[in-house]
């Protein structure tokens, strides 16, 4: 199947004279499952829609904009798989000098705020225009929420732009409904209750909603925390209201989860798992990252304080069936032409996979993590399944090895020996990745985290069945710097803990307050989540001495002139 078009030279290609829907990017079209625009372009296009992208434009003229002409539904707008403000700055808010989803990594080619930019020209160049906002951005911005690059509580991304909808978490559902009553003739102000919508509602919410703060109210600290709480414990599944600008934001429930056959028809679609020609063979790096693995899942329930999965992805889990994904592997060999190195297979977190649950979660369960402070004893994981799947696979002709890259969680591996055994003799390319994310328990309870000690428990049995394989692997701890929370005392307490394990890491993460999350409603409030009581929120010059504090060994080698960095290792 052709890629979508990007101009009206590949519509007319298609015998298409006129669009159904076009969808505004801020990431160059990679036709492929790992990237939003593709996934949504595929999925209407099966459904009998005529869609085209239009992938990074110019947002200082109108030509790129009309590179498809006006659609006959609406425009769809996102800023790309990540946030544009994410993208385009560090955690000290200085402007990045690449774009993992550019063309050569190129920066500069999305702007700030990049669905607002692309609303306010696609506005001004077609009138009357239905606008669609989706993607991660709109997401974690489609109620008040704090921006941590402007320091200040903004309104909903949907009342800046003035757009019509805003479609919140995977979209695919969602945008179906709203293409196919828009088809019917359906106006966009009749669209009020597709779930996973946001939209402003023409009637006032009725006595028995909940209603959470209003955006000019959620200015004041103590307010934007119990706004939090209450968005929180709502687990989204009552319909919510909130006033911004003056108007009722109706926030509906979530879409319906998607059912593994769901799941795997949109992963059968035809993509051509590759950048668009109009690239010239200019290497992409996110799709450089992923083009060796396949997404096994969506969603967490893993309930970290500081991550935006769950506010995206949800916190469901959502499996594709075994003979999807080996249907995908097979199909990569077929690609490769070649033995093939499978580089991950899993999502947000791989040993998630296959994971159940007794209870009707979330509808029959208000815990905001299946994992923390206890993992939930009514969890149901099954490592066994995913072995089984990694075993099929490895045993395909053609494939040569098999990995685990994205990631697992080390205190719920530890309910399986079996599975640690397996990671640390077969199914880790050299390094595992592990998030204790800390060492000190009170910032782990902040974090959301559990205990270190079950990270050094499932380290201990790791290289036990290395050392009984013959072989030698190592363990990437993964550590944030910086939380909410965290003292300088808290960071001489981490480096002795690396200094003890000697565990020398070659970089940790500077916490970034997204919105949408606890740990920045700490952040921006300078209050503990839990209790309410004042916390410390650490200054720049204070997180810059945490991180030199966190990577101990690069001070000693410089000091010791070696220009050594050490291996990480246990």
């Amino acid at each position: 199947m052709p890629f979508l078009p990007t101009n009206l030279a590949e519509a007319k290609a298609r015998n298409w004279h006129e669009l159904d829907i076009i969808i505004v990017s801020g990431d160059a079209y990679v036709d492929h499952p790992s990237f939003g625009a593709a996934v949504i372009g595929r999925y209407l296009e099966a459904a009998g829609f005529r869609v085209g992208i239009i992938p990074q434009p110019d947002w200082s003229s109108d030509e790129d904009f009309m590179a498809l002409g006006r659609p006959r539904l609406f425009f769809g707008i996102t800023a790309g798989n990540m946030d544009s403000l994410v993208s385009n700055y560090t955690a000290q808010r200085k402007r990045r000098n690449d774009d993992a989803y550019s063309p050569g990594g190129v920066a500069g080619l999305r702007p700030d705020r990049a669905t607002l930019a692309y609303a306010n020209a696609l506005k001004r160049i077609y009138k009357n225009v239905p606008l669609v906002l989706g993607g991660i951005e709109a997401s974690l911005r489609r109620i008040a929420h704090y921006d941590y690059w402007q320091d200040k509580v903004r309104a909903s991304l949907l009342a800046d732009t003035k757009a019509d909808l805003l479609v919140y978490g995977m979209g695919e559902k969602a945008s179906l409904e709203i293409a196919s009553a828009l088809q019917a003739g359906s106006k966009p102000e009749h669209l009020a209750d597709i779930g996973g919508t946001v939209v402003f509602s023409s009637l006032p919410p009725a006595p028995d909603s909940l209603i959470l703060p209003d955006n000019k109210a959620c200015v004041d600290k103590p307010t934007f925390r119990r706004m939090t709480m209450l968005f929180e414990s709502n687990h989204q599944e009552q319909v919510l209201y909130q006033q911004n600008g003056g108007r009722w934001l109706k926030h509906n429930p979530p879409a319906a989860s998607l059912k593994p056959d769901e799941l795997d028809a949109i992963h059968s679609l035809p993509f051509e798992y590759a950048p668009h020609p109009r690239y010239q063979g200019a290497t992409i790096p996110a799709f450089e990252q992923i083009k060796g693995s396949i997404t096994s899942h969506r969603g967490c329930y893993g309930g970290c304080h500081f991550c935006a999965i769950s506010s995206h992805q949800g916190r469901r889990l959502q499996s594709r069936s075994k003979d999807s994904i080996v249907a995908e592997a097979r199909s990569m060999v077929l690609r490769q032409g070649k033995s093939v190195t499978i580089t991950d297979i899993g999502g947000p977190t791989a040993n998630m996979y296959a994971s159940a649950c007794k209870l009707d979660f979330p509808a029959s369960c208000k815990r905001a993590s299946c994992l923390y402070p206890s993992i939930c004893k009514n969890l149901l994981p099954d490592h066994q399944a995913q072995l089984a799947l990694l075993g099929e696979i490895e045993k395909l002709p053609g494939v040569k090895h098999v990995f685990i890259a994205s990631g697992v969680r080390h205190d719920l591996a530890l309910r399986s020996p079996q599975y640690i055994a397996a990671l640390a003799t077969k199914y880790t390319g050299g390094r595992l990745k592990l998030a204790p994310e800390h060492s000190v328990g009170r910032v782990l309870e902040l974090m959301g985290k559990p205990s270190v000690s079950l990270y050094e428990e499932f380290a201990k049995e790791f290289f036990a069945a290395c050392k009984k394989g013959g072989i030698r692997r190592q363990i990437i701890p993964y550590l944030i710097i910086g939380h909410p929370g965290t003292t300088l005392q808290d960071a001489l307490e981490l480096r002795a803990w690396l200094m003890k394990h000697n565990l020398r890491v070659e970089q940790v993460q500077e916490f970034t307050p997204t919105p949408m999350t606890v740990s920045t409603c700490m952040y921006y409030t300078g209050l503990d989540y839990q209790t309410g009581k004042p916390v410390h929120i650490p200054k720049p010059g204070e997180i810059r001495k945490q991180k030199e504090l966190a990577l101990w060994h690069q001070y000693l080698d410089r000091k010791s002139r070696t220009g050594k960095k050490g291996n990480i290792q246990h």
